[in-house]
């Protein structure tokens, strides 16, 4: 089984493969400000470093959030459009739980939930939403952070006596081969998850 991997939520777009024999295969992540744009393309380079077609493909599993709400449709769209085009089976995973499993024991995810907050979860912190000083209060010193949101509050989080890896640190966007795990082991539809109310109010509520 082939499974191909999407992860949007955040600002380090992932895409990958998972192959039949096991070898993993990451495309470069992309950082670009509209790095869920460029999915496709990246989809393009795993194929052809596997040397394989997206015919191929048995399964996806895709990064249904939280994050950015443009970034999660994006991913979770063209998903689900390839699905239905391969007829093969789409699985949604929690990003901040890709994150937390693919880390070192005890660290903490954090993701860039913009309005000047996160979301994080790890030992001690249940997933929610709140500002980078409110989860620094939370967090032991020499707690380990990884995620964009811990790249974005790198300053703040060092100077309260935790550590994030260096950027280009592998741990800071999903992992293929983790994604496939918590698909098998925790499926969750291909829907996106909001831990905060969206910034649209309809028209009717306001």
């Amino acid at each position: 089984m082939t499974t191909l991997t999407i992860d949007t939520a955040t600002s380090i777009a992932s895409v990958g493969l998972v192959l039949a024999d096991g070898r993993s295969i990451c495309a470069e992540p992309i950082r670009a400000a509209n790095a869920a744009q460029h999915v496709l393309s990246a989809l393009d380079a795993v194929l052809g470093e596997a040397g394989i077609g997206v015919e191929d493909v048995s399964s996806i599993a895709v990064g249904r959030g939280p994050g950015s709400f443009t970034g999660l449709r994006i991913g979770l769209a063209t998903a689900l459009g390839l699905s239905e085009a391969l007829a093969v089976r789409v699985v949604g995973v929690d990003t901040l739980g890709v994150l937390q499993r693919a880390a070192p024991a005890g660290a903490i995810a954090v993701i860039d939930a913009r309005r000047g907050e996160v979301f994080a979860q790890g030992v001690g912190v249940a997933a929610a939403s709140c500002t980078p000083a409110q989860l620094a209060l939370q967090l032991e010193r020499g707690a380990v952070l990884m995620g964009d949101g811990a790249l974005r509050y790198r300053e703040l989080f060092v100077e309260s006596g935790c550590t994030v890896p260096a950027d280009d640190s592998p741990l800071h966007w999903p992992n293929p081969a983790t994604m496939v795990e918590l698909a098998q082991s925790s499926p969750q539809p291909a829907t996106a998850l909001y831990l905060r109310a969206p910034d649209a109010v309809p028209v009717a509520a306001r």
